[in-house]
């Protein structure tokens, strides 16, 4: 009768396998893992679950983007131009121009009921409690029906404090619990939810881009996605300078592949392509495979401890959770 996802943000299964019991609600129902997208992060991910399309298809590439169309990093969530608090345009930028059609949007044209359970949604739940609340309530609602949760924990969390402290583990322990008691209280409700995440987390080390003045004078503009899958755009004849240099500083942590490397081997997914989506890729895409994060900023370096958007298999791998009412 209905469909619940219930996404939690950061929730990878390294994540429940470090701070949850093995023989916890999460554990004991988890039918197997998932590949998140590339890259592993809310921007891609999410936009992925929401639309059913692929980064490639939906160009929704990370928390920052470059759009050719006006020239411009944005802060895709925010519509603000990258490390400023101005708004990239009048208009919403990312919806402008790589705009799409969710999939609980279909289902409501197509005759089907469709809800969200968000912070982002009418009636903007603002606690897990209060979108736990608002998944019992449409469950209660007679007909067969979808509903997409989403919640900005452990991911919020970890960013700050790790990915594996006491912090980590009680957060984790809680949401446990809250989905446990939603399923209690869903019983005999016909109900299959399913919990999952976007991406996975690790602790990290971060290190400012501008502490490499001869990578930066390479640059035609800071890079966009994200500091573990850096877009490089470079100035002509600096190709040779910069390759050398980024590799010489950071071939422990990061792969470096040209643009036509990163389309060769479908990192951002097999589907057909934005019509965007080359023009929003750079002429580099250094990807991390270890455990640093390149920021363009000290004050960003010195602040995050958790990260994610590497192609490691802890940040690549989400849980599928499977819990029938």
């Amino acid at each position: 009768e209905n469909i619940v996802v219930i996404l939690l943000d950061g929730m990878g299964k390294n994540i429940i396998d470090a701070n949850l019991s093995g023989r916890g609600f999460f554990k004991s129902h988890m039918a197997g893992t998932l590949s998140s997208t590339f890259p592993p992060t809310t921007v891609a991910a999410t936009t992925s679950i929401l639309s059913g399309m692929e980064p490639c298809e939906h160009g929704w590439l990370g928390w920052d983007c470059y759009y050719p169309q006006i020239d411009k990093n944005v802060t895709v969530f925010l519509n603000k131009e990258t490390g400023t608090d101005e708004p990239a345009e009048a208009y919403n930028v990312p919806w402008r121009y790589c705009g799409y059609e969710g999939a609980a949007d279909r289902l409501v044209k197509s005759g089907r009921q469709a809800y969200m359970a968000t912070p982002f949604v009418e009636p903007f739940p603002d606690s897990f409690e209060k979108i736990v609340d608002r998944i019992e309530e449409l469950c209660g609602k007679p007909g067969r029906k979808y509903i997409y949760s989403y919640w900005n924990e452990p991911d919020h969390t970890m960013h700050e404090k790790g990915c594996f402290g006491e912090d980590a583990k009680s957060l984790l322990k809680k949401l446990e619990k809250q989905v446990r008691q939603l399923c209690m209280r869903l019983n005999n409700n016909r109900t299959l939810i399913i919990v999952t995440a976007d991406h996975g987390h690790i602790d990290t080390k971060g290190v400012a881009l501008t502490d490499y003045p001869k990578i930066c004078e390479c640059l035609l503009r800071l890079p966009s996605i994200e500091p573990r899958a850096l877009n490089f755009f470079i100035k002509p004849g600096m190709e040779e300078q910069f390759v050398n240099e980024f590799n010489r500083k950071f071939s422990d942590n990061f792969m470096l592949l040209t643009k036509e490397e990163v389309l060769k081997n479908k990192l951002f997914g097999e589907g057909s392509e934005h019509a965007a989506f080359r023009d929003m890729l750079g002429d580099y895409l250094a990807v991390a495979t270890g455990a640093l994060c390149i920021y363009n900023t000290r004050e960003e370096a010195d602040f995050f401890i958790g990260a994610h958007a590497g192609l490691t298999e802890e940040e690549m791998t989400i849980p599928l959770i499977l819990v029938e009412c």
